[in-house]
Parts: structure tokens; C-alpha cells; sequence
């Protein structure tokens, strides 16, 4: 049980680019900058785990890329979801959440 839970606290980055890309494709300072956002600034993702995530999701087949203009017209390239990446985000989230609500019993005081 305690390296399946390990693998789990491992693998958030990538569930948590999953559910960016949930919303649209993005480019990797994109997805950077929406978790920061969506979580007040606590959630800051280095150059040096982010993209070697992504490489290894388009691996997987989770996600797809392109290049092709940003925002500022410059190339860059878009990270979408695939129908395997959605799949794999829905059990991924409801496996986090089960574990999430397990540590949050935890870590309550109890009455």
C-alpha cells in the first residue's frame, strides 16, 4: 500500500497537466502559469519537472503537441488532451481524491 501511495504523490504533477489541459491545449508556460493561478500561488511547476513530464505523457499517449503561434506570435508548442490523456485523468482524480479524503481523516482532530 505504501508505494502504491507513493507512485500517487509522484504522478500529481501529471494529473494536475492533465486537468489543465482539460480546459484547452496550452503551451508549457501556459500551464505553469494557470496552476499558479487556480491555486492562489501556492502551486509553482519548475521548467526542470514540467517539461520532462509532458515528454513523458506524449510518450504514454496521454497528451498530444503541435507548434504553432502563441499568444505573442511567437512558435511554441500546444500540449492537448487525448481520449486516452481524459481517461486517465478521470480515474487518476477520483483515485487522488479517495487518497486526499483518507489523509484529511488523518490529520482531523478527532471529536
Amino acid at each position: 500500500m505504501l508505494a502504491n501511495n507513493r507512485d500517487r504523490l509522484r504522478g500529481t504533477l501529471d494529473v494536475l497537466v492533465l486537468r489543465t489541459l482539460s480546459w484547452g491545449p496550452r503551451h508549457g508556460y501556459a500551464i505553469a502559469r494557470w496552476l499558479a493561478d487556480e491555486s492562489a500561488d501556492t502551486v509553482h511547476v519548475e521548467e526542470g519537472s514540467l517539461y520532462p513530464a509532458l515528454y513523458r505523457m506524449e510518450e504514454r499517449g496521454l497528451i498530444a503537441s503541435e507548434w504553432k503561434a502563441s499568444e505573442l506570435g511567437r512558435q511554441a508548442k500546444f500540449y492537448k488532451l487525448t481520449a486516452a490523456g481524459r481517461k486517465h485523468l478521470r480515474t487518476e482524480t477520483a483515485s487522488w481524491m479517495e487518497f486526499a479524503h483518507a489523509v484529511t481523516r488523518i490529520l482531523q482532530p478527532q471529536p
